[in-house]
C-alpha cells in the first residue's frame, strides 16, 4: 500500500488546536493503515490505496473539517518526493547561512514564470531557493527581520506550510 507524508498547515495555532493522538484517532477512523505522526506541528504518516496526490489531499482535508470544523490545507508528498527534499537541504547547507533554514513545503509547483519573482526577493541576508514543491528560505539574518521579504515571497509561492530543515531531515530519514 502507498505511503503519503502529509504536512498541515496552521494546526496547533491560535484557535486551531490538533493534537497528534486525535489526529491520529481521526485517520485511523478513517480507515487510513500505518498511521503515525511527528512532533506537534501537524506531520503525519499514512498508509493510502490512492495513488494521486491531489485526490489523497482533498481526502485528507475532508477527514480534518470533520474532525475539527475548521479548514486544514495539507501538502502531501510521497517518501522519494521528501527525501529528495532533504538531500536539497543538504546541498543547499554546503553554501552556508548562519541563522537558518526554513523550506516551505508547497501545494502546487511554483510557475516558471514566478521563479524570477523569487529570485528578485533576495536581499541581503535572506535567500530562496525554489524548486518543484519545496522553497527553501535561508538566514543570515535574524528571521524577523526578513518578514517583508517572507512575506511576499508567501503571496508568489501559494499555498504551503514552513518547517525547518532539520526537522525535514528527521521526518526523511524516520519515515522514508
Amino acid at each position: 500500500m502507498p505511503t503519503h507524508i502529509g504536512f498541515l498547515r496552521a494546526v496547533n495555532i491560535g484557535k486551531r488546536p490538533y493534537k497528534t493522538a486525535d489526529l491520529r484517532a481521526a485517520l485511523t477512523a478513517a480507515g487510513y493503515d500505518d498511521v503515525d505522526t511527528y512532533i506537534q506541528t501537524g506531520n503525519v504518516r499514512v498508509g493510502s490505496p490512492l495513488r494521486s496526490r491531489a485526490k489523497i489531499e482533498a481526502e485528507l482535508e475532508g477527514v480534518f473539517l470533520a474532525d475539527r470544523g475548521f479548514e486544514v490545507p495539507t501538502m502531501v508528498f510521497t517518501p522519494a518526493e521528501l527525501r529528495a527534499v532533504a538531500a536539497e537541504a543538504d546541498e543547499i547547507a554546503e553554501q552556508g547561512y548562519t541563522s537558518g533554514h526554513y523550506i516551505n513545503l508547497l501545494k502546487r509547483p511554483i510557475p516558471a514564470d514566478l521563479l524570477d519573482e523569487l529570485t528578485e526577493l533576495t536581499q541581503e541576508g535572506v535567500r530562496f531557493v525554489a524548486s518543484d514543491r519545496a522553497m527553501h528560505l535561508l538566514y543570515d539574518i535574524p528571521f524577523g527581520t526578513a518578514k517583508p521579504a517572507t512575506a511576499r515571497a508567501n503571496k508568489i509561492i501559494g499555498v504551503a506550510t514552513n518547517r525547518s530543515a532539520k526537522v525535514i531531515r528527521e521526518i526523511a530519514e524516520r519515515w522514508c
